[in-house]
């Protein structure tokens, strides 16, 4: 894998992770939360490791608003707890 490649990869799964915080609302409580750009930072470093880029991207195609994450999600604890934040849960 070139250099050029890791870099598009990256921001495809980049691109992923946001898409999913939309598909569960909660892409604005995390611009909000302290230190948002380390949380940010670090959600998508867990996403860019995730082995499930193809089955992610299938499952936000056919999600468009959803209350979970997939179950492989490595996000999926961030996730409940901005929606636990914003009272969604």
């Amino acid at each position: 894998m070139t250099f050029l490649d890791y870099l598009i990869s990256a921001d495809a799964r980049t691109a992923l992770m946001g898409r999913m915080m939309r598909t569960l609302g909660v892409d604005r409580q995390l611009k909000v939360v302290p230190d948002h750009a380390a949380v940010t930072d670090r959600a998508a470093n867990r996403c860019r490791a995730c082995g499930h880029q193809d089955e992610c991207s299938t499952w936000l195609d056919d999600h468009h608003q959803a209350d979970e994450p997939p179950a492989y999600c490595r996000n999926s604890d961030l996730i409940a707890r901005l929606q636990h934040v914003s009272g969604d849960r």
